[in-house]
């Protein structure tokens, strides 16, 4: 396979990277398989030290592409199966498709190094395989994220991430009490917090996947007359302030508090390089590009520090995501190839004639909620 991918092969290697299970935290059996497979491309190919797998390939002068996916999946059976365009199964959307179409368009490319990276621990608070590659990768020119935009869009920005937990004890009471049940109490601190990231945006009935709008949802609630326990996942915009929130939540209780991560929103603009050349090659395909910005949280989030052009492409419908009927249209599978094929040696080509400089930042208009709604890209019940 070393002179390039036959034909069938997308679709036969997406079969088979789906039937084999990588719940967060299992992944390693799909790690070793899919570095066989880097390898017979002709990819260096490795598992590193927390499962994730690395494949590079390409020239060793000029800059780096890196192409980063995840290969985790939430719980979950989707049985495999393909019923005639549409193939069917756990992680066919989000995101074993994208990473799919980023291993054979890197093998597809020449005249760019590209670093091809299967990231663990995405679907789980942490973003543990991400932070290890930046703590041990030195930063490449420029990041494309694999995650469900349609072969035809681009997404631009995710909302940030703040999971919010509150653990309630008292003394048992009658239930003839007038005294709110320990329950009772976890009900109502989730409602105050909902209340309180409402306000933020400043509009009477913020439609809470908006881009620029804050959002909690209750993931759990459990309890009785003595001992409650409640959690919220909450979406937030670049730019929130994670500790007025936390000041607020504390200012509301006497019981515990605690947080899970404090994840902060990004967005990138259209004129950021990985952003042009995507469009660019969207539209050389006959099709008009669109933009996204997510209310759920990616690694492109984790990745943004390194302050390099970025932004995240893949195929398939982001709505689907962690539901019993994820699929993907293998045509979808292969027009993305065709796409990322086609820009990342253009990519390349410009990152080596452009001197480095920070990502531009998004004007306050691309935050504007109510101008720009954000896709809900993933289940509000992850963690």
């Amino acid at each position: 396979m070393r002179d390039g991918p036959r034909e069938d092969y997308p679709a036969w290697l997406l079969r088979a990277a789906l039937s084999i299970p990588s719940v967060s935290g299992q992944e390693l059996p799909l790690a070793g398989f899919l570095a066989e497979q880097l390898d017979a491309l002709g990819f260096d190919a490795h598992v590193d030290e927390v499962g994730n797998v690395h494949g590079v390939i390409g020239p060793g002068d000029g800059p780096t592409v890196m192409l980063l996916g995840h290969i985790d999946t939430v719980p979950g059976h989707v049985p495999v199966c393909q019923v005639g365009d549409l193939l069917y199964g756990r992680g066919s959307v989000d995101a074993k498709g994208s990473f799919v179409t980023m291993i054979c368009a890197a093998a597809r490319s020449r005249g760019v190094r590209v670093h091809v990276v299967g990231a663990v621990g995405e679907e789980v608070a942490g973003g543990r395989g991400a932070r290890h590659v930046m703590d041990t990768v030195a930063p490449p020119a420029a990041v494309v994220i694999g995650e469900p935009s349609g072969w035809d869009g681009v997404c631009l920005g995710y909302k940030g991430r703040i999971g919010l937990g509150y653990e309630m004890h008292q003394p048992p009471l009658h239930t003839s009490s007038p005294e709110p049940t320990a329950v009772e109490r976890a009900a109502r601190f989730a409602h105050d917090v909902q209340d309180y990231l409402r306000g933020l945006s400043g509009e009477p009935d913020p439609d809470p996947v908006a881009f620029g709008v804050a959002a909690g949802t209750l993931v759990r609630l459990c309890g009785d007359l003595a001992d409650a326990e409640a959690f919220l996942t909450c979406r937030v915009p670049p730019g929130f302030d994670f500790a007025a929130l936390e000041r607020f939540a504390r200012s509301r209780t006497h019981s515990r508090i605690w947080v899970d991560e404090r994840v902060p929103g990004v967005t990138r603009t259209r004129s950021d390089p990985v952003v042009s050349q995507l469009r660019a090659a969207i539209a050389a395909q006959g099709a008009r590009p669109t933009f996204k910005r997510k209310a759920g949280t990616s690694d492109m989030n984790t990745l943004d520090p390194w302050g390099v052009p970025m932004a995240a492409y893949g195929p398939g419908d982001a709505h689907l995501d962690h539901t019993t009927d994820e699929h993907l249209p293998i045509s979808e599978l292969y027009r993305a190839i065709d796409v990322l094929a086609l820009a990342l040696p253009r990519l390349g080509r410009q990152l080596a004639a452009t001197p480095s400089r920070p990502p531009e930042p998004a004007p306050a208009s691309a935050l504007d909620s109510a101008r720009e709604p954000a896709l809900a890209g993933s289940n509000p019940l992850e963690a």
